[in-house]
Order: C-alpha cells, then sequence, then structure tokens
C-alpha cells in the first residue's frame, strides 16, 4: 500500500475530504478540453448531431444502455491528478483520448440503439450476453482491432463495438490499410456505413442516466485509493527470490558500478507495466501490482543491477513479466503449483 505521508501537501489536504465535497466540475477543468476535442473529431466525421453529455465520476465508462460518457473525477483537478500518477499511473493525453473515443462508441451504439439491429448482431453478437471481467481472450486474433490495451474487444460484443468505433474515429488511424487483410474490416466497414446512414439524423436516444455522479462520491479521497488499491493488488502471490536472484547480483557478490536493482524496477515501473499490459491483455492494475511486488522482492533480498547492463535487465524484465502475466490470463496465477 503507498505511503500517503509521502505525498506533497496540498495533496495530503484533500485525503480526508469527501470527493462530493471537493466541488469538482468537468466545466473549465482541465480534462474539459479532451471533450470538446473528442466532439470536433465527431463532428468531422459528419457526425454533427451526436455530442454525447460527459460527467465525472470515479472510473470511464458508459452506463448500460445509456448515450452518457463518464470521466475519472481525478482528471478535473490537477492536485487529484497528481495523487492519481502517485497511486495508479495518471493518463497521458493519449489515453484520455482513447478512453474518450472508446466510451463514445459506447454512446453511439445506445444513442442510435443499434445493438438491436439484425446487421450488429451478426457481427458482433448478442448483446445480451453475460458480461464477465475475467474473460479469456485469444491473443491476436484478427477478428477483433486493437485499441486499448491488451484485447478488450474480446470481452463482450458491446466492447467489441466500442472498439472498433474508436480505431474508426481515431485521426490518421489508416484503419484501412491496418486492417485490410483481417476479418475485422468488416466490422470497420459497417461503423462507417452505419455512420454514413445516421449522421444527417438526431439520436433516438439523446441522454441518459449517470452512474454514481461526482456529486454521489461520499467516500473520502483517501477511502477511495486505499479501496481501490486493495481491489488491484488482490492476488499477486508469486515467489520471486529465486528467479530475481538470477537476474540481478545478490549482495554477497556485489561489487564496483552497481546499483540497487529495485532502483532500476521503480524507475522504469511504468513502462514496463504499460508494455506487459499491452501485449498480454492481463488488466493493467494486475500488471503494475505485479511489477510493484517485483520492486518489493528486489529490495527485501537486497539485490543489485550493474549499471553497464541496464538495457539487458529491462529485455529480461520484460519477458519476465509478460511470461507471468501469461501465466495469470490463462491459469488465473501467476505461478503453476
Amino acid at each position: 500500500m503507498p505511503d500517503f505521508e509521502k505525498a506533497p501537501p496540498e495533496v495530503r489536504e484533500l485525503l480526508g475530504k469527501r470527493i462530493s465535497q471537493l466541488g469538482l466540475r468537468l466545466e473549465g477543468s482541465p480534462v474539459e478540453r479532451f471533450v470538446h476535442q473528442l466532439y470536433r473529431e465527431l463532428e468531422g466525421k459528419g457526425l454533427k448531431h451526436f455530442r454525447p453529455v460527459c460527467y465525472l465520476t470515479d472510473e470511464w465508462g458508459c452506463p448500460d444502455g445509456q448515450p452518457v460518457i463518464g470521466i475519472p473525477f481525478y482528471l478535473a483537478d490537477p492536485g487529484l491528478a497528481r495523487l492519481e500518477r502517485q497511486m495508479n499511473d495518471l493518463e497521458d493525453e493519449r489515453e484520455i483520448m482513447m478512453y474518450l473515443r472508446h466510451e463514445a462508441g459506447h454512446a453511439f451504439n445506445y444513442a442510435y440503439r443499434l445493438f438491436i439491429t439484425p446487421e450488429w448482431r451478426r457481427l458482433f453478437g448478442p448483446f445480451n450476453r453475460r458480461y464477465r471481467d475475467d474473460y479469456r481472450p485469444v491473443p491476436f486474433s484478427r477478428k477483433f482491432v486493437r485499441h486499448i490495451a491488451g484485447w478488450y474487444g474480446q470481452k463482450h460484443p458491446d466492447e467489441d463495438f466500442a472498439e472498433t468505433f474508436a480505431v474508426w474515429l481515431t485521426p490518421r488511424s489508416q484503419w484501412r490499410v491496418r486492417y485490410k487483410s483481417w476479418p475485422a474490416i468488416r466490422k470497420l466497414r459497417y461503423v462507417d456505413q452505419v455512420v454514413r446512414r445516421v449522421r444527417a439524423h438526431e439520436p433516438v436516444v439523446s441522454t441518459g442516466a449517470f452512474d454514481v455522479p461526482v456529486e454521489d462520491l461520499k467516500v473520502t479521497v483517501e477511502q477511495f485509493y486505499r479501496r481501490l488499491m486493495r481491489q488491484n493488488g488482490a492476488g499477486v502471490k508469486v515467489a520471486l527470490e529465486a528467479d530475481l536472484s538470477d537476474l540481478f547480483i545478490p549482495e554477497g557478490r556485489r561489487r564496483k558500478g552497481v546499483r540497487p536493482a529495485w532502483e532500476l524496477v521503480e524507475e522504469h515501473r511504468k513502462v514496463l507495466t504499460d508494455k506487459i499490459t499491452y501485449w498480454t491483455g492481463v488488466r493493467r492494475p494486475v500488471v503494475r501490482a505485479l511489477i510493484e511486488e517485483i520492486v518489493r522482492a528486489a529490495r527485501e533480498f537486497r539485490l543489485f543491477a550493474d549499471t553497464a547492463r541496464e538495457a539487458d535487465y529491462l529485455v529480461e524484465l520484460t519477458a519476465y513479466g509478460t511470461t507471468l502475466a501469461m501465466n495469470y490470463l490463462t491459469r488465473r496465477r501467476f505461478e503453476q503449483k
């Protein structure tokens, strides 16, 4: 669990306050410009009547059947954004737009009720299929586009459509070229065709109910993050001593030109988390918890890294973390008993 006491003073002041009492608003906030960018992209594609309402909530999302987009509250305040960066790696500008385009795909689907049509069901599957967080994807399947890290389009037909819409919407995605030989091209062509059919029409459903708006978040900021960290870190149990002792230099063989191995891993924690998440499809919080466990173990076992071989260490750490993550993806545990 991260040490809140190490947070900057201006951030610590926020910890005891209820989120609902922080006066957070989307209007005038740092994230508002991204919403306007999304609207410009939609209009640039000819969707002049589709403007999904956006609101602040606890996480990215689009409530089931509601053409509205939920945006994490911490993006609306610089202090909260600093805390999020410390706790869970703050989204950068590219990632914010990726999530907005994805959620806009859900909202577009609901706004024009595409999911009830035979054509949509034939391409994407039944909308009422059970929604499962522990889905098991087929890595590198060309039946699905790739947008959000991992194989998110395989989670549910609704996610498949949202990912397809996001790729279609992304400027300079060159989807016609990139997916030319993929079965997924049929889904992209469908999005392109259906937009041409409906772009002159008002949405069938123009607005919807918000799911947990920021005004309803009665927990304190600290309570929110402690609960989130418990959920994200659950299940990361793996014996690392033998593997890390082979990878790094044990204290007994310490020599000149070395640095603590945990510092090396911590320094590159975000990029390791990003890449392993992207290529394995394991949920990002789980991968981050795994990398943090490697940091903790390297520190506990007093391991060191040769400063002249740091690039080699990063290659090995990526391969090692990916192998563990793939075990988790297929067996729901990092190690085979």
